[in-house]
């Protein structure tokens, strides 16, 4: 063993709104998203991640790390339309106990695997705000490659300067 906490996902499930709660309504931990959720956004989040684990439209999960499988963050993936084209967007968020220690790499490693063998052929993107160091680490060390700084709406009716970041989900299919 390299010395990496054991990563793995599981689907989102009813009693995870604790765990979203942290990573959503914290300033710190939405502090490249455009500042913290209300309790109300939250719960809504939750239903439609709760709802995304049934759906075929995107997939969210619970990153989970040790012997234990501890909650430690989330990822996920959905339709999106993207420059003309259906792409799967991605997007992950770990808690602070658990940053730094490899675990959202290990993640977007897993969920372009699962997301490779369970979906069709198209390209996944992630778009990380371009001072959100750790993020785009994350993209590169993951294997996307980076397409350029884009503007990006997010939320809704927030303006953010992201990079584009994008895999082909084709290749090793």
């Amino acid at each position: 063993m390299d010395g990496r906490l054991e990563v793995t996902l599981r689907p989102w499930s009813d009693g995870d709104l604790p765990l979203l709660e942290r990573l959503m309504g914290d300033p710190a931990m939405t502090e490249h998203l455009g500042g913290p959720e209300s309790l109300e956004a939250i719960r809504l989040r939750h239903a439609r991640y709760c709802q995304s684990s049934r759906d075929e439209g995107g997939t969210m999960f619970v990153v989970a790390v040790g012997a234990t499988h501890t909650p430690a963050g989330s990822i996920g993936y959905w339709e999106r339309e993207w420059q003309g084209q259906m792409v799967w967007e991605t997007g992950w968020s770990v808690l602070p106990e658990f940053q730094g220690q490899g675990v959202a790499t290990q993640a977007a490693a897993t969920l372009i695997e699962r997301a490779r063998t369970a979906r069709p052929c198209r390209p996944m993107h992630a778009f990380p705000a371009v001072d959100n160091g750790p993020s785009n680490a994350v993209c590169r060390k993951a294997g996307f490659g980076l397409l350029g700084p884009v503007d990006f709406e997010y939320p809704p009716g927030h303006s953010m300067r992201c990079n584009d970041w994008a895999i082909d989900l084709c290749e090793g299919a």
